[in-house]
């Protein structure tokens, strides 16, 4: 085609007026093969029911292409559903406008136009379709036009995996896998009489970034999300009353800021052990560990009152007779939650006798979906993959380090967990020192805020940092959404890339 002879190029509603014109450009796309040029009364029925899923390209005049589609609960769909079964034997009767998907009929150019990227128009105007209807994903059933030449030898899979690796071309699979579209699973029998393809078709899906599942509650879905850093100040407390004050002073100074978390560093409550340390470290602990209880209940009511979530960093805690390492997600709705440390250090073993913990989840929050981790866990790659495969946004690391090489093994592992599983990472820590308390004598920390490294965040993977060894807050804004078109569209894709094929990591299950 002479582009210099085209004076106009419009994406327009296809109508019942269209009708002859489509067909034509319907034959000359097919060449007549596959019986597949619709009736008027199918045209009308389509443009009735869903008249923003039925597209053309018009150039001059006359239509050069065409995407049809409805929209379908997908769940209601067989997984070896045919072409028939979508169309309902062209009534359309599985068009749901209540459903989460958006299903392609049929997308053609014709012959004369092709090489102008207008396949690609008609597949982006899909797309911003699905966005505008908060629709999950756009699927079809892609067909195999040569097939045929590799039958006798190949199974559609092996064709399908020899056309990613560009040993076979096939004009549609490339295409398609080209905008983004991923192969989901081969569909048999799906268009009948179509011998080019040997009836077979590949599912195809692109998955919308920017879907959000509808809520019944009055609540807004949450792109940006503030984060409250509480880098706290080891110093003598008298009592517990006097502790909680100074607890309560940050959450309420991060609160003003209209944060949705405010997160504590581990062990934030060790300036009580003071009182005990006429006893042995094992038992000055386990007597800390009695003020877990009151504590969590008063930072669920702070959470309350302030209208933030609260991570209480860690506290000990003594089950039957064994001492762990725990802390508790305290929603702004009055629920709690409780996480452990699943790996205690060797001093924390030796010194104390705590055990490691076995229970491993991320949480739903208000505010995106999060996981938690102590200090040095988040030193173990494979826990906070096990989170990242459940859809955790933001990564909170409560830690207590000593000496600077101690946090810094925290520090960049933190940065590590971020990169390789495209989310944000939050640590928070004590500063100062506690000479009246065995074991705790001195403390090193520089909250931060990390990210993945990529040209929509910062290049260093550094939201923002505090202070070194100083009391303060520190308060970050993260873009969730920002995390999507990563998964999607990052220069690197470290969760979509990774060789399962070779490795994976897999949740044992605890007694």
């Amino acid at each position: 085609m002479d582009i210099s002879r085209i004076d106009n190029i419009e994406l327009s509603f296809l109508t019942v007026a269209d009708y002859e014109d489509l067909k034509e450009a319907a034959l000359q796309s097919y060449g007549g093969g596959l019986n597949t040029y619709w009736s008027k009364a199918n045209i009308e029925g389509l443009t009735t029911l869903f008249p923003e899923g039925q597209v053309v390209i018009k150039i001059d005049g006359k239509i050069a292409g065409c995407a049809l589609s409805i929209i379908v609960d997908f769940d209601k769909i067989e997984d070896d559903h045919t072409y028939a079964d979508i169309i309902s034997g062209k009534n359309f009767n599985n068009h749901d406008p209540e459903g989460d998907v958006l299903y392609g009929i049929d997308v053609f150019i014709k012959p004369d136009y092709r090489g102008l990227r207008l396949g690609r128009r008609l597949y982006d105007y899909r797309k911003e379709l699905c966005e505008n209807l908060n629709l999950k994903a756009i699927v079809f059933g892609g067909r195999l036009p040569n097939y045929h030449k590799f039958q006798d030898r190949l199974t559609p899979k092996e064709y399908l995996e020899k056309v990613k690796t560009k040993e076979i071309h096939d004009p549609v699979l490339n295409f398609q896998i080209s905008n983004d579209f991923h192969p989901v699973r081969v569909l048999k029998g799906y268009l009948e009489g179509d011998t080019q393809s040997g009836e077979y078709a590949i599912l195809m899906e692109w998955d919308n970034i920017s879907y959000s599942k509808p809520n019944k509650n009055p609540r807004t879905v949450k792109s940006i999300v503030r984060l409250g850093l509480i880098q706290w100040q080891m110093r003598p407390y008298n009592d517990l009353e006097e502790l909680m004050q100074q607890v309560e002073y940050f959450v309420d100074s991060v609160s003003v800021y209209r944060s949705d978390f405010a997160i504590f560093p581990e062990f934030f409550n060790a300036p009580l052990m003071a009182a005990y340390n006429h006893l042995s470290e094992p038992m000055a602990i386990r007597e800390l560990a009695k003020f877990t209880e009151e504590i969590k209940n008063r930072l669920s009511q702070f959470s309350i009152s302030y209208n933030i979530n609260i991570i209480s960093g860690s506290m000990p805690e003594v089950v039957g007779e064994n001492l762990y390492n725990v802390g508790y997600l305290c929603r702004r709705d009055g629920s709690v939650e409780r996480y452990e440390k699943i790996h205690v250090t060797p001093d924390e073993s030796k010194v104390w006798g705590m055990l490691p913990g076995n229970k491993l989840q991320t949480f739903e929050t208000d505010s995106g979906k999060i996981g938690i981790l102590i200090c040095y866990d988040s030193e173990f790659p494979e826990l906070s993959r096990l989170l990242a495969d459940e859809g955790m946004d933001i990564l909170f690391v409560p830690f207590l380090t000593d000496t600077q090489n101690g946090y810094s093994r925290v520090r960049h592992c933190a940065q590590a967990r971020a990169i390789e599983n495209e989310c944000y990472v939050a640590i928070a820590g004590s500063v100062g020192n506690l000479p009246n308390v065995h074991n705790m004598d001195i403390q090193y920390a520089q909250s931060a805020v990390f990210t993945p490294c990529d040209f929509s965040f910062p290049s260093n993977g550094i939201k923002a940092e505090a202070t070194t060894n100083t009391e303060m807050i520190l308060v970050a804004d993260v873009d969730i959404s920002l995390l999507r078109e990563l998964h999607s569209f990052g220069a690197v894709k470290n969760l979509k890339d990774r060789r399962k094929d070779l490795y994976n990591v897999i949740r044992v299950k605890s007694n």
